[in-house]
């Protein structure tokens, strides 16, 4: 298979498969039609046109698998394909994650990691609360499993929601033991549950795009609805503390403008925030370097950090 990332200006593409993630057509200054697409596979997308469309143009939508013949050109110092064939795959020519992005690390290690620090909860009412979710309910466990945790910024592959989510835990699990004021199984609760609302606000692969209730709700109002929800059905859970595991679901972005219908009023949803926001921001830093040319040091303007980020030296080596 061609990856995407490997393609260069030049390069000739014959009967390869990739995913079509969007495509559009359009009408050029001399009104002519054309479909500009964006394909994908696991390494990253590509712009591509079909020009003439009198061509070998098969039928295919946006998400389908096509099969592809087409020449890389240099379109604004970026790569493009210029399409004269395609037509839509059928099951079985193709294997799903190889068009996916995923996650490096082994989805099975992290989820063991998991079940180790609901495992660890002491207080029996977060315990069995956690547990339902993370142990019992095989959907829910799925579905964390292989979720995305966002669209394009940090952690937008499969297996990103739970790959971000042990982040968290592990850093709360420091501030926990470096500050002995926090209650340390409230906040491994929170940090657990914080983004399992990105599984309804987020669609899956291939499309990884806002469902309406993504748009309409978010994923934290999502998120701490379900847990709420659970917690009704449960005997005798502390209202006290069923009010403060919420906050922190609440509260995890810290700043209204950035989304928090609540700002941090306990100590446990300040480290939680904290640990989201430094996640959050080295593994978006991380991709920037990542996806940069090596030789490059200067990454350009990044709006998440409003700086002009550099290589350093340690990331040279």
């Amino acid at each position: 298979m061609r990856y995407i990332k490997d393609l260069k200006e030049g390069d000739k593409i014959s009967n390869e498969i990739y995913l079509c993630k969007s495509k559009q057509t359009l009408t050029t200054k001399n009104g002519r039609n054309y479909d500009s697409l964006i394909l994908q596979d696991k390494t990253g997308t590509i712009d591509a046109k079909i020009w003439d469309l009198t061509r070998e143009i098969g039928q295919y939508e946006a998400v389908d698998f096509v099969h592809i013949d087409a020449m890389v050109i240099n379109y604004q110092d970026s790569p493009q394909l210029n399409i004269s064939r395609i037509y839509k795959a059928r099951e079985g020519e193709y294997y799903p994650e190889d068009y996916f992005p995923m996650s490096n690390k082994d989805i099975e290690v992290m989820y063991k990691q998991v079940k180790e620090y609901v495992a660890a909860i002491k207080d029996t009412n977060l315990k069995t609360l956690v547990e339902h979710f993370f142990i019992q309910d095989a959907t829910f466990v799925k579905a964390f499993k292989n979720h995305t945790a966002a669209k394009n910024i940090h952690h937008s592959f499969v297996g990103g929601l739970m790959e971000h989510t042990l982040s968290v835990v592990k850093l709360c699990e420091y501030y926990a033991i470096n500050y002995p004021v926090i209650n340390k199984d409230l906040l491994i609760a929170a940090a657990l549950f914080h983004d399992i609302g990105k599984m309804d606000e987020l669609s899956s692969f291939p499309e990884n795009d806002y469902t309406d209730d993504g748009q309409l709700l978010g994923h934290i109002f999502i998120g701490a609805s379900k847990v709420k929800e659970q917690i009704k059905k449960m005997d005798k859970f502390p209202a006290k503390l069923e009010n403060e595991l919420i906050h922190c679901i609440l509260a995890h972005h810290g700043e209204l403008e950035y989304g928090s219908p609540k700002k941090p009023a306990i100590i446990e949803a300040l480290a939680l925030h904290f640990a989201d926001n430094t996640d959050a921001k080295l593994q978006t830093m991380t991709e920037v370097l990542s996806a940069a040319d090596s030789k490059s040091e200067w990454m350009g303007y990044q709006k998440m950090f409003e700086s002009n980020i550099r290589r350093s030296t340690k990331t040279k080596e």
